[in-house]
């Protein structure tokens, strides 16, 4: 049995009016034994409180996970399936069989997967078997956002001007559109995550917004209904961390500001936000708890808002009835380990803390590391992690991962490597910390975030606490600046390459031998060593020459360039000072293959050797052009919309390609006669990968 939506938004609605006042039956069952319905960084971090605790742990996996971390970290583990969430953790029926039959008192679903399913709700407390959450009758309220807009209303909470009601066809969604006006947001009922949603500019790009919000909605939530709102175009993300018992007690924990976001996924948070005054603090924490008591809530739940970052009115966005991604930076400012409190009050515990005993003390901030090209539009990636060196943690940073060196990014999941969360006195001290923890994190292997995160977090706006959910579109040209390499960064990780293959091949690294052993004593001749670095899209010509116990080197035949090398070699990684002309610098290098990584206060900077490649003649390249069409990331291709000898115009959709949960649509970049289709429906594919070329 595969857990489905298949319920009207009538019948739910039904349900939740009868259930909404429901009596409380307060559980008394203690929790020794507990099954984490998930994987990566929450399935770990549930664990280490749960062993805190001595609560013996059960993890569940797909076959792409046999290795993970978060496998190895518990006490028993269950292999649920295929890769494919659909086929694994998604598959509530697998997930409770293995919860029954390893004795467990109840299932934490973390956030994602089943955490907000009501099904999978119901039949838990069908089975006995304590889900870690609200009561379904509170996800279903919450989770169809028609039906929470009514709700809220009713409870006196602030709602949007928009449209949520049941008749979902084309023209009632087209007259309602017309009537609140462009632009405005379509959202899945369903939706979270950015997944079904789709903003319409204008009246024309209504209809494809629309089409394409349903399809992603249907493949992520098993439902298609949408609602439509009023864009607010510089709006706050502000959303406030509520907890509620089973014996009627519900408290705030303060708000959290995730105003900065890409593709409507949050990517830096921050707690509490900046700017506001104690009074609107307690005036958004107390509409959070209204909107908790509305709906008979229990457990960990976030209560958004959108706040007009002119006039500060806040209006209900959405209720998260689950532990949020970024619970962490609550958690730091508050003292408090939220996952604790969720096991204790599903125990049937009182909450530890009463309002007047919870304090916010200083500032914190967390930010998402993601395998994606922040300049390529933030297309997710995947790939393995050759290497990885994060933060070390402390009483102020904290490092929530469930991956190590040597695991991979799947593209069948969410593409989060980790969690750099930090807290300071202030906000300033905080900002600070998190800009030098995110210059010590280093990753290489693959494409990653944590540049554009160190650019983001110092750029002066944001410093300012000047932000909004646009944040990064109107400081686009700031944030993605046209760089150029220095000759010193070029001239270190040349020096690195060589250094690294003299290691290698036991070649000593001082003087004359340092290139070549083999060499006869000749008089006056200097062996140099050649190389060809390139750089984003620019090459440069390095020469390196031994100089006594030192090196000179030039860079595209410019001056030559005295330099004094130090190093600390381990592995492929080496911890290097370099003296170039009197100036010194420190930094650390990672070489993988033909792939140079250089990190210093500036991040990250990549470099590949330049070698002379063959092509056979029959190469899959062979003959492609700009117009054809290639995967822009790694995922599966899920439609094909032509074949070969079709006609298509500039524009047209030709595939459509699901990489970590999410739709993307490829269109013709010109018209054009289909030449071949180089994938079947179904396959997975690398990036850069020929899907349809053109005659």
């Amino acid at each position: 049995m595969i857990l489905k939506f298949n319920h009207t938004l009538a019948s739910f609605r039904r349900f939740s009016t009868s259930h909404r006042y429901a009596a409380r039956i307060v559980p008394s069952k203690q929790i020794s034994k507990l099954l984490i319905a998930n994987r990566g960084e929450i399935a770990c971090r549930v664990m280490r409180t749960a062993q805190r605790l001595g609560i013996q742990t059960v993890a569940v996996f797909s076959d792409a996970d046999e290795r993970a971390l978060h496998v190895k970290m518990a006490n028993e583990a269950y292999n649920i399936g295929p890769p494919a969430s659909q086929q694994s953790y998604l598959r509530g029926d697998k997930i409770l069989e293995v919860a029954k039959r390893s004795g467990c008192q109840a299932i934490h679903p973390g956030y994602g997967f089943l955490s907000e399913n009501v099904e999978f709700a119901d039949l838990c407390q069908k089975e006995q078997v304590i889900f870690i959450g609200p009561p379904a009758s509170a996800i279903r309220d919450m989770g169809i956002k028609s039906t929470s807009k009514h709700i809220m209303s009713e409870a006196g909470v602030p709602i949007i001007n928009g449209y949520h009601g049941e008749d979902q066809s084309d023209e009632r969604l087209i007259q309602e559109a017309n009537q609140i006006g462009y632009p405005l947001m379509i959202k899945a009922v369903r939706g979270g995550g950015g997944k079904g949603m789709r903003i319409a500019e204008t009246k024309a790009d209504f209809l494809p917004a629309l089409q394409s919000a349903r399809t992603e909605s249907e493949k992520a939530f098993g439902d298609t209904s949408m609602l439509l709102e009023r864009y607010v175009r510089s709006p706050r993300h502000v959303e406030v961390q509520v907890f509620a018992d089973h014996h009627g007690n519900a408290v705030y924990l303060y708000e959290r500001d995730c105003s900065v976001q890409r593709r409507h996924q949050k990517i830096i948070e921050e707690a509490p936000a900046p700017g506001l005054s104690e009074e609107l603090r307690v005036q958004l924490g107390e509409a959070a708890v209204r909107a908790a008591k509305a709906v008979n809530y229990v457990g960990a739940g976030t209560v958004e808002f959108i706040l007009d970052k002119e006039d500060l009115s806040f209006h209900f966005m959405e209720m998260n009835t689950r532990l949020q991604v970024e619970h962490p930076i609550t958690e730091m400012i508050t003292g408090t380990d939220l996952v604790e409190w969720q096991i204790k009050v599903a125990s049937g515990e009182p909450l530890p803390l009463t309002q007047d005993q919870i304090r916010k003390k200083g500032h914190a901030f967390e930010a998402r590391v993601y395998a994606e090209d922040p300049a390529g539009g933030f297309l997710p990636g995947a790939g393995p992690l050759n290497y990885l060196s994060p933060p070390e943690s402390s009483s102020t940073t904290r490092v929530e991962t469930g991956v190590r060196q040597g695991d991979e990014v799947s593209i069948h999941y969410d593409p989060m490597i980790a969690k750099l969360v930090v807290w300071g006195e202030n906000r300033s001290s905080a900002l600070q910390l998190l800009i030098e923890q995110l210059r010590n994190y280093q990753i290489a292997g693959l494409q990653t975030n944590i540049n554009f995160l160190i650019d983001l977090a110092s750029h002066s706006h944001f410093q300012a606490a000047d932000v909004h959910t646009g944040f990064i579109q109107q400081h686009m040209a700031s944030l993605f600046p046209t760089k150029t390499t220095s000759n010193t960064k070029i001239a270190q990780m040349a020096l690195a390459y060589v250094l690294n293959e003299n290691a290698t091949t036991r070649i000593p690294t001082k003087g004359w031998n340092a290139f070549d052993l083999a060499l006869n004593f000749r008089p006056n001749y200097v062996p140099t060593k050649n190389l060809k670095l390139k750089v984003a899209d620019q090459e440069y010509q390095v020469e390196i020459q031994p100089k006594g116990l030192d090196y000179q080197l030039r860079i595209d035949g410019g001056n030559w360039l005295q330099v004094k090398v130090t190093r600390k070699p381990h592995a492929n990684r080496f911890l290097l000072q370099t003296n170039i002309d009197g100036h010194v610098s420190n930094f650390n290098t990672v070489i993988d293959n033909g792939s140079i990584s250089l990190y210093d206060d500036s991040g990250l900077t990549s470099a590949e050797l330049v070698q002379q490649k063959f092509l056979n003649a029959d190469s899959a390249l062979d003959g492609v052009n700009v117009g054809s069409v290639l995967a822009p990331m790694p995922g599966v291709l899920d439609k094909l919309f032509v074949k070969p000898g079709d006609t298509v115009k500039v524009g047209t959709p030709v595939a459509v390609l699901i990489a970590m949960k999410m739709e993307h649509v490829l269109k013709a970049a010109k018209d054009g006669v289909v030449k071949a289709v180089l994938n079947a429906e179904g396959d997975n594919v690398q990036k850069g990968a020929v899907l349809i070329s053109f005659e």
